[in-house]
């Protein structure tokens, strides 16, 4: 165990392993580990200068390994820069830390704009399901004049639904049932590289409401030993994340940790991933407190979900895909400033230390030596 730290002040780390060429700078005594290079800087030296120094080299450039990343002392030393005096060092820091707060602010700005969108997404579907968001069949009927043929009543414990609704298990719906797969690929190299996707749970939970993307595939012996489910199947995950959900676009095989809903009508479908995805804290109650959380296929056969008659269920898929294509937009859109933050963050580093003096090389491998 060491007591005394080994810094006695203000120091910089950089990555050496794992890490590589990450910089940070600590305002307190320290104790580095061997994964690291550390400097406390020379009298009269503005270590923040150095950090961004640093920072503007891009480190990582260096790293030569093929396993695990790494940082040669060598390759860190032979770079040459040019070291601004120290009067020049503080006006720079102050110039590098001002324009580094403005960005922070955006950056913090643009991550509540994504938060506000999930809330908002969240917001349409549930307003979709509880029959919120378009007007009912009822209500449309009642404008026209129209007779709406009722529906029977559930029994008293279930939570009443707008006029002209209903509730409905899912096996009522559609097949619902689990994938089937004795292996999985990276279990028998056999099963690899054919023409038939395998969808896993982690496909799912990247699809945003429609799977296309996947990492495996099944040849025609992996095929053999589980079932190709047709485009539009809706994959439900039970193990791991409970209740994530995303419609096949293609064909695809999946294993017994994923329930398929397969409906003849395409619209139901869409209307019941809505529901599912709504649902999510309310089935994980049904997980067993294990440290991996499962639901079985009793618990989703036994799930009832609120129907709106068919018409009704276009109109709210469809407002519900407007509301979502906006929502998609205007996510890109702050993807893509969180992107140009940083790139103008390297951009400020760079002018910062474009090359306008005349120093020995030297003095910046002195200056930030590891120890």
């Amino acid at each position: 165990v060491h007591v005394q730290p080994l810094t006695n002040g203000p120091a910089l780390i950089v990555g050496r392993k794992g890490t590589v060429g990450a910089v940070h700078f600590s305002t307190e005594p320290c104790w580095p580990i061997d994964t690291v290079y550390f400097s406390e800087g020379e009298q009269g030296q503005n270590l923040r200068y150095f950090k961004y120094l640093l920072d503007s080299l891009n480190l990582v450039q260096l790293d030569k390994s093929t396993a695990i990343p790494g940082l040669s002392r060598d390759d860190y030393n032979a770079l040459n820069v040019r070291i601004a005096p120290p009067v020049e060092q503080e006006r720079i820091v102050a110039e590098v830390e001002k324009q580094f707060s403005r960005l922070d602010e955006a950056v913090a700005n643009l991550k509540r704009v994504k938060a506000n969108l999930k809330r908002y997404k969240a917001a349409v579907l549930k307003a979709a399901v509880e029959g919120r968001l378009v007007p009912t069949e009822a209500e449309l009927a009642r404008c026209d004049g129209r007779d709406v043929e009722p529906v029977i009543p559930p029994a008293a414990t279930i939570p009443a639904l707008p006029s002209g609704w209903e509730w409905a298990a899912l096996p009522r719906l559609g097949e619902l049932n689990r994938g089937k797969s004795k292996h999985r690929p990276r279990d028998d190299i056999q099963l690899y590289g054919g023409p038939y996707p395998f969808i896993q749970t982690g496909d799912v939970r990247r699809s945003d409401g429609t799977i296309c993307d996947f990492s495996q595939t099944y040849s025609e012996v992996g095929l053999r030993q589980s079932r190709l489910w047709p485009a539009g199947t809706l994959c439900i995950t039970i193990a791991a994340n409970i209740a994530e959900t995303g419609i096949l676009r293609t064909p695809a095989c999946f294993p017994d940790s994923i329930v398929g809903f397969l409906s003849d009508n395409a619209t139901t479908t869409r209307f019941i991933e809505f529901f599912i995805r709504t649902s999510r804290e309310k089935l994980e109650r049904f997980a067993p407190a294990t440290a991996q959380k499962n639901i079985n296929l009793a618990v989703l056969r036994n799930v009832l979900v609120p129907l709106p008659p068919l018409g009704e269920q276009h109109r709210i898929v469809a407002e519900v895909d407007r509301h979502l294509s906006i929502v998609r937009e205007v996510e890109s859109e702050v993807d893509a400033n969180l992107k140009r933050a940083e790139t103008l963050r390297q951009a400020v580093l760079a002018r910062a230390f474009a090359p306008t003096g005349t120093t020995g090389a030297g003095q910046s491998e002195q200056a930030v030596a590891p120890a």
